[in-house]
């Protein structure tokens, strides 16, 4: 077997669980943990995912990240102006900064995922492309603004490592500690 359908398994065991309803939106996200060298091989077996969360008799819905930095360039008036002069998007998208443009449309296509018509309690809202924010804005960031807006769970898919409550997208900078569930390979799963 390999490691995506161990991750799968996990998660099956993990979601299978019977659901705690009264959690903070935060507690209400959980993080598939794979290495950055899996993403395609994750992308061609998330049906495992969808079918687990389908058979614990919940809902499965998908958002993918992967061209949310396209698309905002596309709505940006001045997008000509950036080819010519890339350094001005970097003010506009502040990588650092939770409040960039860049962040706050990422964050607003993510909660109209969350809260479409038939996203209830019961729904799980599976999130693909990660990190394809990476240099843009921070996952971190994109998830704060949108924790309110969880109704049922909320799993990221998260090339990259988690390790002593950090979580580190494709290992490319220091990681963060985020409440979330982290389901990985290591210690037998789930760590908690």
């Amino acid at each position: 077997m390999g490691q995506i359908e161990e991750l799968a398994e996990e998660y099956d065991r993990h979601i299978s669980a019977p659901w705690v309803r009264n959690l903070a939106g935060a507690q209400k996200v959980i993080f598939v943990v794979y290495d950055k060298a899996d993403e395609r091989r994750l992308r061609a077996k998330k049906e495992a995912f969808q079918n687990a969360t389908r058979q614990s008799r919940h809902d499965w819905r998908e958002f993918d990240f992967t061209d949310i930095f396209p698309k905002w360039m596309a709505s940006d008036e001045y997008r000509e102006s950036y080819f010519e002069v890339p350094e001005d998007l970097a003010i506009k998208a502040s990588p650092g900064s939770e409040n960039a443009e860049f962040t706050l449309f990422a964050s607003e296509c993510l909660r109209k995922a969350l809260t479409e018509e038939g996203v209830d309690e019961n729904t799980v809202v599976g999130a693909f492309g990660a990190g394809s924010l990476l240099g843009v804005t921070r996952l971190s960031h994109v998830l704060k603004k949108v924790e309110a807006d969880i109704r049922g769970r909320l799993v990221v898919f998260f090339p990259g490592t988690y390790d002593q409550n950090q979580y580190r997208l494709l290992d490319a900078r220091d990681g963060w500690n985020y409440l979330a569930v982290p389901i990985t390979l290591h210690h037998g799963g789930i760590d908690r």
